[in-house]
């Protein structure tokens, strides 16, 4: 006899089948994915902080996820373009560099802070043994940035000199040098290459600075480590968006909400991988949209005329 239990169970049943199936169909067009990050260390210690999670996420999802230390943000921005980086690691200026060249990508989350925030900021950093104590003391001298797509690390850093009134950093300081990641700026600031570096900073224990005075990577010139007191900070940019983490947008439907949950239930499913990852520093992850990063658009655009105004 069919009665009205028999009819639930078995629509319960279907639906069940038919989420396996769906879930097989992706997973057999995508037997492995590659997730790439940008490192703002060197690339051994990115490799030790993601190799845990990435492993997680491979047990998740039931696929092999392959762990991408890109060169820089731009070959992240074109590894998504083609197609060959299904997950990313966004600065929040390269995801609006992407964005806004046609790259089909969405964001699905960002880093909560330990204090709950989901935010961070640029900062100029100077030595403390140095005389400078401005911006405005600074003209002639040499300024260390990050990458042209980085966020706290470029274009933030130029919009704030554009609000002192200094347009163009290229005439306005004697030399301006890419290092190529957070790590190296600091590093070109510690060896005296630079006299001002712009990086990224959320708290005295959460930035780059404090990560490098904890591993020893900063040394005075005989050698001893550098401490948080050898550095002064002297300007502080307005708050940042955290970075989103972001998947093609021509993925399976159910193969994005699979990765999303599992970067959501990463510190209690995985709290080793997922504290490994964060150093302790961050309290999970916060769901995302395209659109929260919509002002960080405008902030490029922004920048960009900056330059074209510069050419022109």
């Amino acid at each position: 006899m069919i009665n009205r239990r028999t009819l639930i169970a078995s629509a319960a049943m279907l639906a069940f089948t038919a989420t396996a199936a769906s879930a097989q169909e992706w997973k057999t067009k995508y037997p492995e994915i590659t997730f790439a990050v940008v490192p703002a260390e060197n690339a051994s210690g990115v490799t030790e902080r993601w190799t845990p999670f990435v492993g997680y996420l491979s047990r998740e999802l039931g696929v092999k996820v392959n762990l991408r230390i890109a060169n820089d943000y731009a070959a992240v921005i074109e590894g998504q373009r083609a197609g060959n980086i299904q997950i990313a690691s966004y600065g929040s200026a390269s995801f609006a560099r992407a964005r806004l060249t046609g790259v089909k990508t969405d964001a699905f989350a960002n880093d909560i802070n330990k204090d709950g925030s989901t935010g961070y900021y640029s900062m100029f950093f100077v030595k403390a043994s140095s005389p400078y104590k401005s911006i405005d003391e600074l003209k002639g001298k040499n300024l260390g940035l990050v990458d042209p797509n980085s966020t706290s690390g470029n274009n933030v850093p130029r919009f704030e000199l554009d609000k002192m009134g200094i347009a163009d950093a290229d005439t306005y300081f004697g030399k301006v040098v890419f290092t190529g990641s957070h790590e190296n700026a600091l590093l070109a600031l510690a060896q005296g290459t630079v006299d001002v570096a712009a990086n990224q900073w959320t708290s005295d224990d959460d930035s780059t600075l404090a990560q490098m005075l904890h591993k020893g990577m900063l040394k005075n010139a005989d050698g001893t480590p550098m401490k948080k007191e050898d550095f002064r900070i002297i300007h502080k940019s307005a708050p940042i968006i955290n970075g989103p983490y972001a998947y093609g947008s021509d993925l399976p439907e159910d193969m994005k909400a699979a990765i999303a949950k599992a970067f959501f239930d990463a510190p209690t499913k995985d709290k080793a991988a997922f504290d490994r990852l964060s150093d302790g520093q961050k309290q999970g992850f916060h769901p995302a949209t395209t659109k929260d990063w919509d002002a960080t658009i405008e902030l490029i655009r922004f920048v960009d005329n900056l330059r074209k105004k510069k050419a022109s």
